[in-house]
């Protein structure tokens, strides 16, 4: 059964960055925002296997199996490279997503991940590709991907070597557009000429484009004083041809409403809008920042439990907003909640050695140590 782009909703939920309360989900917030989601006509579900400590696929059940029938829903999620020792592992997984889920099958599986080197010679060396396809034929996958986050080349590679792919899911938003390491809009050239659908990921770069500063969002406004600052990304990346669907971590109510409102009315980016995307895209690039996207893949196996987005969120409100009140007390308020402070890192290469955007943290969090601690 082959993916009818037409069926695909243009707006995603993804799973991970749900709203939390006393350091858990907070389910009770998430049913409210799964049901206005489903309200609006849309039906695209992406948790993975690693996130929120493995508890978003558990609201997966809570949320949506327990509560609405099974054909008004989709669900993605992902096997993870880095908790793979041995073949076995690939259907312990699989069969634990499945109970985790409440499910029998998912509607589209993705290797999660995939990258030149580590993740991706994982997924060689212990067969992954064909394990999915023995996973579709048994009707427990209906629809086989990857995640991606690695070169253009190796992107190239993996698609000559594997045809069976059916969609990828990349790293996409008009700052990364050029970026040297994400390098996205090669990638989406890459997938685009091939013809196959993309789901994109980090549309909002973590956030980082709902909130530019003063001068860039007075541009914005200028031209749709109603519209809010995320829309402007989320438009950028719906108005590319080939994109299937667009994932949002989105964490409060406000902001799947916000998404809805965009995506309900979609109206692409005219050649004006375009032109003043790229004019604040080339401000933004002349300002360093580092290119965290808080995907919070860091802070599960950091042995002194630093939260390193939120680190190198403070290091980049400084650089941005050119003030350092807001920035280190926001720090402080991290600290106290009992989290280590930069130079608590001892180097260990944890962070480093799961970290999609491939940052080096550790040189990174000692910078950061010297200007907030």
């Amino acid at each position: 059964m082959g993916i009818d782009l037409t069926q695909m909703p243009k707006l995603g939920f993804g799973l991970m960055r749900l709203p939390e309360k006393d350091g858990k989900i907070d389910i009770e917030h998430v049913y409210r925002m799964a049901d206005a989601y489903l309200q609006a006509g849309m039906n695209y579900f992406d948790t993975a296997y690693v996130y929120h400590g493995g508890h978003s696929e558990e609201a997966i059940r809570e949320a949506l199996v327990k509560r609405h029938p099974r054909d008004s829903f989709m669900v993605a999620t992902k096997l993870p490279a880095w908790c793979l020792k041995e073949e076995k592992d690939r259907d312990r997984i699989f069969n634990e997503q499945l109970e985790r889920c409440g499910l029998d099958f998912f509607d589209f599986y993705l290797l999660h991940s995939v990258e030149d080197g580590g993740n991706g010679n994982t997924y060689d060396r212990l067969d992954c590709y064909n394990w999915a396809m023995q996973k579709k034929a048994a009707g427990e996958i209906r629809h086989f991907g990857f995640s991606f986050h690695g070169s253009p080349e190796y992107l190239e590679k993996t698609l000559d070597a594997h045809p069976e792919v059916e969609f990828v899911q990349i790293q996409l938003n008009y700052a990364d557009w050029e970026n040297p390491v994400v390098r996205s809009g090669k990638l989406y050239e890459i997938l685009h000429r091939r013809n196959i659908p993309m789901i994109i990921m980090e549309p909002v770069k973590g956030g980082t484009l709902a909130k530019l500063t003063p001068e860039l969002e007075a541009k914005y406004k200028a031209v749709r004083p109603d519209n809010s600052i995320a829309s402007w990304a989320l438009r950028f990346v719906g108005s590319l041809p080939g994109v299937m669907t667009i994932l949002s971590g989105m964490s409060s109510e406000e902001q799947m409403m916000d998404n809805i409102r965009t995506f309900s009315h979609f109206e692409p980016l005219t050649d004006a809008e375009k032109a003043l995307v790229e004019e604040v895209r080339i401000i933004m690039t002349n300002v360093p920042q580092i290119g965290c996207t808080a995907c919070r893949y860091c802070t599960d196996g950091c042995p002194m439990n630093i939260s390193i987005p939120d680190v190198f969120r403070a290091i980049n409100t400084m650089d941005l907003y050119h003030e350092e009140f807001r920035p280190k007390a926001f720090y402080g308020g991290i600290i106290g909640q009992g989290h280590g402070r930069a130079s608590d890192c001892i180097a260990c290469g944890q962070c480093e050695s799961v970290c999609p955007q491939h940052l080096p943290i550790i040189d990174l969090l000692k910078a950061a140590s010297a200007r907030l601690d």
